[in-house]
């Protein structure tokens, strides 16, 4: 039976597709800490101290769901004919990259839950 797509354009499409999924969670990255910036400037000059905690928690969300985006690109780019050594990478990578977020959310909710109860 004859392959749909060739191994090395599905590995080139793939390839694409995760610089895509990886620039999606950069620029997810990118924008809530430039967003979360401005809103530090603007509650620093207003001299508003407990809204650096809101913009933590801002920050923290758009972080959360980057490295989601990262770990996606990660997990598209083993999906092809992967080797041990890649698999490897990924598990590494994964552990990592899920233990930030765990700390991360739990950090957003206990943030959330003084600011919500304080």
């Amino acid at each position: 039976m004859p392959d749909l797509l060739p191994e090395e354009t599905l590995q080139e499409v793939v390839n694409l597709l995760v610089r895509l999924v990886e620039a999606m969670g950069a620029i997810v990255i990118f924008s809530g800490a430039a967003t979360a910036f401005v809103r530090f400037v603007v509650a620093a000059l207003r001299g508003n101290g407990d809204g650096f905690v809101t913009v933590r928690l801002f920050l923290g969300r758009f972080l959360a769901l980057g490295l989601e985006f990262q770990l996606a690109g990660d997990v598209l780019r083993t999906a092809v004919s992967p080797s041990f050594a890649q698999i490897g990478q990924l598990a590494a990578i994964a552990t990592i990259r899920t233990a930030l977020n765990f700390f991360l959310s739990r950090e957003i909710e206990r943030e959330r839950s003084m600011v919500g109860g304080g």
